[in-house]
């Protein structure tokens, strides 16, 4: 198992396959998450700012797993498993194109074929998306346990998706955390906050 970057979201159908370029491969925010998480991740002084300068530099996919590992110490398990179920979707979406009433023999092997075609690109997008998520509630994790008040990022658009993924597990906590994003300009730059109610 590895992580490496395959591309937006698929649409695989009898017809062709397209991509939805809206829905880009979380492996695209992975090094923003683990810049993230080595910036919050030291012991804190009440009242106190912290700065990092993040390291605008990708890392290796080699130096990505080791880096996640540190705070997502299950994620070759995770990996497998993301694998196993999403092989387990596609043979099931293989049967239900056989079984299709709608298409006609051609088509249904067109889009089994396309189906194949895509297995390696659907299984690595996925386990992609579920080390991204792991990562992501790590970062919530810490933001909770370290009661960090604030992040402040640079207003890209990759920045602004990590924060509001963040913000979004940390509203899926059994207490839920009230969040706020907002974007501001400071010394001509713009820049996005996630603002943690964090008691």
């Amino acid at each position: 198992m590895k992580l490496e970057y395959v591309g937006p979201k698929p649409i695989i159908s009898h017809t062709g396959i397209e991509f939805d370029n809206n829905k880009e491969d979380k492996f695209v925010y992975l090094n923003i998450v683990v810049q993230l998480l080595k910036a919050l991740s030291h012991d804190y002084f009440e009242n106190k700012t912290y700065q990092y300068n993040a390291d605008t530099g990708r890392l290796l996919e080699s130096e990505l797993m080791r880096e996640l590992k540190k705070f997502c110490p299950d994620i070759e398990s995770l990996m497998e498993n993301k694998n196993h179920n999403t092989e387990e979707e596609i043979q099931h979406n293989l049967q239900r194109a056989q079984e299709s009433d709608t298409l006609t023999q051609a088509d249904k092997e067109i889009l089994q074929n396309n189906i194949n075609i895509m297995h390696d690109y659907l299984i690595q997008r996925s386990i992609n998306k579920s080390v991204y998520y792991c990562s992501i509630n790590a970062l919530a994790k810490l933001v909770q346990k370290d009661h960090i008040s604030y992040i402040v990022v640079p207003m890209f658009q990759k920045f602004a998706h990590v924060l509001h993924s963040v913000q979004g597990a940390l509203q899926k906590e059994k207490i839920a955390i009230d969040t706020k994003i907002e974007i501001y300009q400071e010394n001509g730059k713009l820049l996005v906050k996630l603002q943690v109610e964090n008691n």
